[in-house]
């Protein structure tokens, strides 16, 4: 077995570091955010954050067996300790991805504190001063998320006119684009489990891109997701349906495990496809991405593999001329991470925000101003991540029944 465990010995005494703990905790918020701090004897720590849900925690506590006492400046080669250490676990692949990808940009956020520099820096270069966000919006009122499952509003929630006066309300606080889910609890009236859609759900789809066009217009960028929902034959039938709504793109329209089925329905349409957010790794997308089976990539970095790793999936969309657009449903402390992946790569296009309806998302940061200001996040030129936590507040979020930091 390879040993990915610290070999070297030869390092100047300022950066001779060790890690001396990792810590997760849970904040609940519109999902559950997984964040996480590694500690060091360098008298500065990490904050990172895993894609939310269970298992991480357990996960990271199983990490501290083999990373503590190792060097955090050593970002990508910790990262492949995790997936040799926990390849039995599942390690390539799922929730020890995952937990790695927090841990991950914790490391990158100490190192940055460490050696004085922004972890774009860290990561390569600076193509740009401010990341441009996409609203992901909810039409009547957002739906509830409760162990994996969705639960709906009443139907007249997600009328026409909903979808377009929501649209209005993020427009004017400043977003330049947005997104809607389009998947809708009517889609399975016909039949729960094929993924068809009848002639009338493709119609009333069309009625709602529609409204909400004729409300803002075409200078606003406008996406729209599905969730996975649908067949191959309603997925194509949709996309082409909506191409003259010139759309930023449409979004996992149908199951991700098929990538010739991926391929067969991106290129049945004008109307751009995305898709990648529950992918893991490179490996995991490189096909996708070499097949042209996708126009925008969206992998998410607390997904993935961490920041390395995404930048990695955004060299091969690159070498495809693709460009990438994370998908985020984090804390802001995972947002800040996206933002310095946003700076360092060229390809970058937009970068999701998914809390509208939480109020005190910008409380969990120590700041005197909003982090998203007119649709966009400046990049930060702090040391690491350039944020702080407000404990206070974690404190008082954390899910029930767990502890904090």
């Amino acid at each position: 077995m390879r040993n990915y465990s610290q070999q070297t010995t030869n390092r100047s005494d300022e950066r001779d570091v060790q890690i001396t703990d990792i810590k997760a905790c849970v904040v609940e918020g519109n999902f559950e955010w997984n964040l996480i701090k590694v500690e060091t004897d360098a008298g500065e720590y990490g904050i990172g954050e895993s894609y939310r849900g269970g298992g991480v925690p357990e996960l990271v506590e199983y990490t501290k067996r083999f990373l503590v006492g190792e060097n955090p400046l050593d970002v990508e080669r910790l990262v492949r300790y995790i997936f040799q250490e926990m390849s039995g676990h599942g390690g390539t692949t799922g929730k020890v991805v995952t937990a790695a990808s927090g841990i991950e940009t914790a490391l990158w956020d100490v190192a940055g504190k460490i050696l004085g520099l922004p972890v774009y820096q860290l990561l390569g270069s600076k193509y740009r001063d401010e990341v441009r966000m996409y609203c992901d919006c909810h039409a009547g009122e957002a739906y509830a998320v409760e162990d994996g499952a969705t639960a709906y509003a009443e139907a007249e929630a997600y009328s026409p006119e909903a979808y377009a006066a929501e649209a209005r309300r993020v427009v004017d606080m400043g977003f330049s684009a947005l997104k809607f889910d389009l998947d809708l609890a009517a889609d399975n009236e016909n039949d729960p489990y094929n993924g068809r859609l009848t002639n009338r759900a493709i119609a009333e789809k069309r009625e709602i891109v529609a409204a909400v066009r004729d409300e803002i217009g075409y200078d606003i960028d406008l996406a729209f997701d599905c969730h996975w929902d649908y067949s191959v034959e309603s997925a194509k039938r949709l996309a082409r349906e909506l191409e003259e709504f010139d759309l930023m793109w449409l979004e996992d329209l149908i199951p991700p495990e098929n990538m010739s089925a991926q391929i067969e329905v991106t290129r049945s349409t004008n109307t751009p496809v995305a898709t990648g957010e529950n992918r893991f790794r490179v490996f995991e997308l490189s096909e996708l991405l070499y097949e042209h089976g996708v126009d925008i990539i969206t992998p998410d970095p607390t997904t993935v593999g961490g920041l390395a790793e995404t930048m990695r999936v955004a060299d091969r969309a690159e070498e495809n001329y693709i460009p990438l657009s994370p998908h985020n449903v984090c804390s802001p402390v995972g947002t800040m991470a996206c933002v310095h992946l946003g700076a360092a790569v060229p390809n970058f296009d937009l970068l999701e925000f998914h809390a509208l309806e939480v109020d005190w998302w910008d409380d969990l940061l120590v700041r005197d101003e909003p982090l998203i200001q007119d649709g966009v996040i400046e990049v930060p030129e702090r040391p690491g991540l350039g944020i702080e936590l407000d404990e206070a507040v974690v404190e008082e979020h954390l899910l029930e029944g767990t502890t904090g930091f």
